[in-house]
C-alpha cells in the first residue's frame, strides 16, 4: 500500500493480483463488508476484465439480494439489502456521453442512502462524490474475454490485477479489506 501526497484529494493506492474468479468476488465481498451508505466506487476496465463479477462479490458482501448481472441496457439496477444494510446501485455508463447523462440517472437521490458502484464511470462520475475509491480491473495482456454463450467460459483460474486508488477523508485513515490476499 502506498500512501498518496494528498494531491486531488488521493489519501492511497493498492495494487494487487486475483489469481481467479473466485479470490477476485472473496475480496470485493470482503470490500463491501467495509463499505456504508453514501460510499461511491468507479470501476474500470476493458470488457471482460471482471467488473460485474467484482459487483457480485461485493453485493454478497454488502448482503443485498443475490442476482447481480450488468446493467449495460437498463442502465441502473437497485439491488436491495437483506437485512439493515445499505442497497447496492449498480450503474453502467459505457454508452454515456455527457455530464447531462449522468445527470439524467438521478444518482444524487440514492448516494446517502446506498452503495453506488458505476462502471465505466472513469471521468463521468467523480462529481458525485468527494469520497469515492477507483477500482481498475485488467485482464493479462493479450487475453481476450470469451462469450458467455461460448462453452469456453471457464476463465475462473485467470489472474487480474486490480488497482484501488482511495480518494477523501473518508478513506485517510481506513484501507478496507484490501489486506485480505497478502
Amino acid at each position: 500500500m502506498q500512501p498518496s501526497n494528498g494531491v486531488d484529494g488521493q489519501q492511497w493506492t493498492r495494487t494487487l493480483t486475483v489469481h481467479s474468479v473466485a479470490e477476485l468476488q472473496r475480496f470485493a465481498a470482503g470490500l463491501g463488508g467495509d463499505l456504508a451508505a453514501g460510499d461511491l466506487l468507479i470501476l474500470t476496465g476493458g470488457l471482460g476484465a471482471g467488473k460485474t463479477t467484482f459487483t457480485q462479490g461485493l453485493g454478497r458482501g454488502l448482503g443485498v439480494r443475490p442476482g447481480i448481472i450488468s446493467p449495460t441496457f437498463v442502465l441502473v439496477r437497485v439491488h436491495p439489502p437483506l437485512s439493515g444494510g445499505p442497497a447496492l446501485v449498480h450503474v453502467d455508463a459505457y454508452r454515456l456521453e455527457s455530464a447531462a447523462d449522468i445527470d439524467d440517472l438521478d444518482l444524487e437521490s440514492t448516494m446517502d442512502s446506498s452503495v453506488t458502484v458505476v462502471e465505466w464511470g472513469a471521468g463521468r462520475v467523480e462529481h458525485l462524490a468527494a469520497n469515492r475509491l477507483e477500482i481498475r480491473l485488467e485482464r493479462p495482456v493479450g487475453s481476450q474475454p470469451v462469450p458467455s454463450s461460448s462453452p469456453e467460459t471457464d476463465d475462473d483460474d485467470e489472474p487480474r490485477e486490480v488497482l484501488i486508488t482511495a480518494f477523501g477523508q473518508r478513506w485517510a485513515n481506513t484501507r478496507p479489506a484490501v489486506g485480505l490476499l497478502d
